[in-house]
C-alpha cells in the first residue's frame, strides 16, 4: 500500500519556460518525472519522501494575464555530507484555460499532501476537498534565549519558525526570562486554547513544563495536553530518542533540530511515561528522562563550568572524571517488571540477598506551598507577532537560512505596488481557503524565504515575581522547584525509610554509577538503553559496580554511541527493568540528579506512571506497529493533528 498511487497529473515548472513534469503522489513519497524536453525515468531529486516535507501551499500569480495556479512544496533533503538543506519545489498547474480550474487542481494536490503529512485519512473515492483538513493546530512555543550557548533564539528564528509556517501550524511564542518561568506560565494556562506546548531549548525547560502541569489542581486533564521539545541545548536526550523513534539517522546540533522539527510538524504523538521521584525531605518531582548517581551525575554537574563548549563539555567532563574515578557504597532496591521484559539487554549479574535499609530516615512532612502570584499569560491573536504588517519590507526577501533553495520559486510582493517587468510574482492562497484570502494563515508570510520576524511576545510578570534575565543562569535547564502536592499517588512505594514489601530485589555494594532511565538516550549521541520505547511502562535500571577499570569504563561509553555496550561482556555492568526502585547512598558525599539537575543528596525512591502524558514525536518509523501520522492521547485514542482536543 505504501507505493499505491493516490494522485497523478502533469505540471509545468516555474518560470513557465522550464521543463514539464509528471507528478505521482503515494502515501510515502512524491514522485517527480521530467517529461520535456528530455524524459528521465529517475532524474536527480525525482523522489521526494514525505518524511522530508514540511508542508505545501498554493500560490497565484499577481499578473492578471496568468491563468495558472502554482503548487509549492517545501522540503528538507539530506545533502551529500548528511546535513539537511531547505529546498522549495514549485509546480505550475496550467492544463485548463482559466484560473479557477487550475486552482482547483493545485488545491486538490495541496489538500491531499497536507492530509498525508498530518495523518488525516483520505476518502476511499478520493474526493479530495479542502473540507477534509482540520483547523490549524495551535501551539504555544516556549523559547529559552540562553539555550544552546545562546543560539536557541537564532535557530528558532531562522529554522523553526519558517518550518512551522510552511506546515501551516498556528502558534504564539514566548521567551522565558528566569528559572521556573515556564512552570509558572503553564500553571496559569487556559488549556482549551492550545493543542500542544513545545519548548525550544534543552531538556530542562520541558521538565519545568511537565512539573508545572502536574502542579495544577486539574492535573489529570492538564497532563494530557501534548508536549514537545525542539533541541537547542547541550544534552538533548529526549530529542535523540525522538529522532530514533522517527527513523532518522543519529544527529546532533542543527541537523537534530531540523529532524525533530520535521517530526513535530507531522503531529504524531506517543504515550509519555513519567517517573514520580520522592526525595529524602519528602518533596516530589516528576522525571521524564533519568535519575543518576555516581559517574554520570558527577560528569553532568561538574562539567557545568565548561558549558560554553556545548555538547563537547560532556566529553571533557568524562575524561576528567575518568582520571579521578570514584566508587560509592550504596544500596539499590527495585520491584521487577512483571512479566519480565523481553526487550532488554542481557540479564544482570546475580543479585545479592535482600537486605534491610541501614538508613532509617523518615521523610519530613511536606509543607504546603505558599500561594504564588503567577505570571499571567495574555494570549493575543494567534501568530500576531508574525502577521503581515507595516514592519515587513515590501518586495522579495532573501532567505535568512544558510542554505537557500536550489531552484528559484515565485517571489511574493505586496499587492499594492505595480509589478515590474519580468517573471510573474505570486500571491498566497493557503490550502483550504479562497485564492484571494491573505493573512489568514499563521506564522511567517508565505514566501520562498522566511522574513525576519519581530521580537517575540513576552508574558508580563507581576511586580512581585518579575526579574530580569540572568545570563549566568543555566542556559537550557533550570533547577527543580519544591515538590508538588498534586499528581498520581505512588501506590507501589512504602514510605521512604520503611521496610520494602516482598517481591523486591536489593543490590548492595560499591557502585561506580547507577542510572534509572525512561527513554532510550542518555544524551543526543549516547544510547543508554537501545531497546527502550516510548510508553513501554518500564524503568530501565543500569549500574556499574566497583572494580571496573578506567579502560573498560571508557569502552562502555564509546560503545554507547551506537547502543552496543551491553555486547561487550563487561562483568561489572548490570541491567534490569522495574516498575519502582529505591536508591540509598551509604556515603555522605555524592551528587544525585533528576533529568540532569542536581537535587538534595540522600535516599530517594521512584515509581513509573505509564502513559501519564503525551509527547509529540511525529509518526514512528515505517515498519513499526504504531507507524502513521496520528495523534495522540493515551487516554482517548488517536486523534488527527488539530482535529480535536486530547
Amino acid at each position: 500500500m505504501a507505493g499505491t498511487p493516490l494522485l497523478h497529473g502533469e505540471f509545468g515548472s516555474y518560470p513557465a519556460r522550464g521543463p514539464r513534469f509528471a507528478l505521482t503522489l503515494t502515501p510515502v513519497a512524491l514522485h517527480v518525472q521530467r517529461l520535456r524536453p528530455r524524459p528521465e525515468a529517475w532524474p536527480q531529486g525525482g523522489l521526494v519522501p514525505l518524511a522530508e516535507v514540511s508542508g505545501c501551499r498554493t500560490l497565484r500569480s499577481c499578473s492578471p494575464n496568468d491563468s495558472a495556479a502554482y503548487l509549492c512544496v517545501y522540503t528538507y533533503p539530506r545533502g551529500r555530507r548528511g546535513g539537511r538543506r531547505r529546498a522549495a519545489r514549485t509546480f505550475r498547474a496550467d492544463r485548463a484555460p482559466d484560473y479557477k480550474e487550475n486552482h482547483a487542481e493545485a488545491q486538490r494536490w495541496a489538500t491531499a499532501l497536507t492530509c498525508l503529512l498530518r495523518g488525516v485519512p483520505l476518502p476511499g473515492d478520493l474526493e479530495i476537498t479542502p473540507e477534509l483538513l482540520p483547523r490549524p493546530p495551535r501551539l504555544l512555543l516556549l523559547v529559552n534565549p540562553f539555550g544552546g550557548r545562546g543560539l536557541a533564539w537564532q535557530w528558532c528564528k531562522n529554522h523553526v519558525l519558517p518550518m512551522i509556517s510552511e506546515a501551516g501550524l498556528s502558534f504564539n511564542l514566548i521567551q522565558t526570562e528566569r528559572q521556573n518561568h515556564a512552570r509558572e506560565l503553564v500553571q496559569g494556562l487556559r488549556l482549551n486554547e492550545w493543542d500542544g506546548i513545545v519548548t525550544v531549548s534543552g531538556d530542562g525547560l520541558l521538565y519545568e513544563v511537565v512539573n508545572g502541569l502536574l502542579d495544577r489542581p486539574d492535573w489529570e486533564e492538564a497532563v494530557k495536553i501534548p508536549v514537545g521539545v525542539l533541541p537547542c541545548g547541550s544534552g538533548n536526550a529526549l530529542a535523540g530518542a525522538i529522532n530514533q523513534h522517527g527513523g532518522f539517522e543519529p544527529a546532533i546540533g542543527l541537523d537534530l533540530l531540523l529532524n525533530c522539527s520535521l517530526l513535530m510538524c507531522r503531529g504524531g504523538g506517543s504515550p509519555l511515561d513519567l517517573l514520580s521521584v520522592t526525595l529524602a525531605s519528602g518533596a516530589r518531582c516528576f522525571s521524564l528522562l533519568s535519575v543518576a548517581w555516581g559517574f554520570v551525575s558527577d560528569v553532568d554537574i561538574q562539567s557545568e563550568r565548561f558549558r560554553v563548549l556545548g555538547p563537547a563539555r560532556f566529553t571533557l567532563g568524562t575524561v576528567l572524571r575518568l582520571a579521578s574515578l570514584h566508587v560509592y557504597p550504596g544500596r539499590l532496591s527495585y520491584l521487577p517488571a512483571s512479566p519480565p521484559a523481553s526487550n532488554g539487554p542481557p540479564a544482570a549479574p546475580q543479585p545479592l540477598p535482600r537486605a534491610a535499609s541501614e538508613l532509617a530516615l523518615a521523610p519530613a512532612p511536606a509543607s504546603a506551598p505558599s500561594p504564588e502570584t503567577h505570571s499571567p499569560l495574555h494570549r493575543s491573536v494567534s501568530d500576531l507577532p508574525l502577521a503581515r504588517g507595516p514592519d515587513f519590507p515590501r518586495g522579495p526577501q532573501e532567505d535568512p537560512s544558510p542554505s537557500p533553495p536550489p531552484s528559484p520559486g515565485p517571489c511574493l510582493l505586496s499587492p499594492d505596488p505595480p509589478l515590474p517587468p519580468g517573471p510573474p510574482s505570486l500571491g498566497h492562497s493557503p490550502p483550504g481557503s479562497p485564492a484571494s484570502q491573505t493573512g489568514a494563515s499563521c506564522g511567517l508570510p508565505p514566501s520562498e524565504g522566511p522574513r525576519e520576524p519581530p521580537a517575540p511576545m513576552k508574558a508580563p510578570a507581576s511586580p512581585d515575581t518579575q526579574t530580569s534575565p540572568d545570563p549566568a543562569a543555566s542556559p537550557d535547564s533550570e533547577s527543580p522547584a519544591p515538590g508538588t502536592l498534586h499528581g498520581p499517588k505512588d501506590d507501589l512505594l512504602p514510605p521512604l525509610g520503611s521496610p520494602l514489601p516482598p517481591g523486591w530485589v536489593t543490590l548492595e555494594g560499591d557502585f561506580v554509577l547507577i542510572l534509572a532511565q525512561s527513554p532510550s538516550h542518555l544524551c543526543a549521541d549516547l544510547v543508554a538503553v537501545p531497546n527502550a520505547r516510548f510508553g513501554d511502562g518500564l524503568v530501565h535500571l543500569c549500574w556499574v559496580r566497583g572494580g571496573v577499570s578506567r579502560a573498560s569504563l571508557l569502552r562502555l561509553f564509546l560503545a554507547m554511541e551506537k547502543g552496543g555496550h551491553f555486547g561487550l561482556g563487561c562483568p561489572q555492568l548490570g541491567y534490569a527493568t522495574a516498575r519502582a526502585f529505591r536508591l540509598e547512598p551509604l556515603t555522605r558525599h555524592g551528587i544525585l540528579t533528576v533529568d540532569g539537575e542536581q537535587v538534595e543528596y540522600g535516599p530517594l525512591q521512584a515509581q513509573i506512571h505509564p502513559g501519564l502524558g503525551t509527547l509529540l514525536t511525529g509518526p514512528e518509523a515505517p515498519g513499526s506497529q504504531l507507524a502513521g501520522g496520528e495523534a495522540w492521547g493515551p487516554k482517548c485514542g488517536p486523534v488527527p493533528w488539530g482535529g480535536g482536543k486530547v
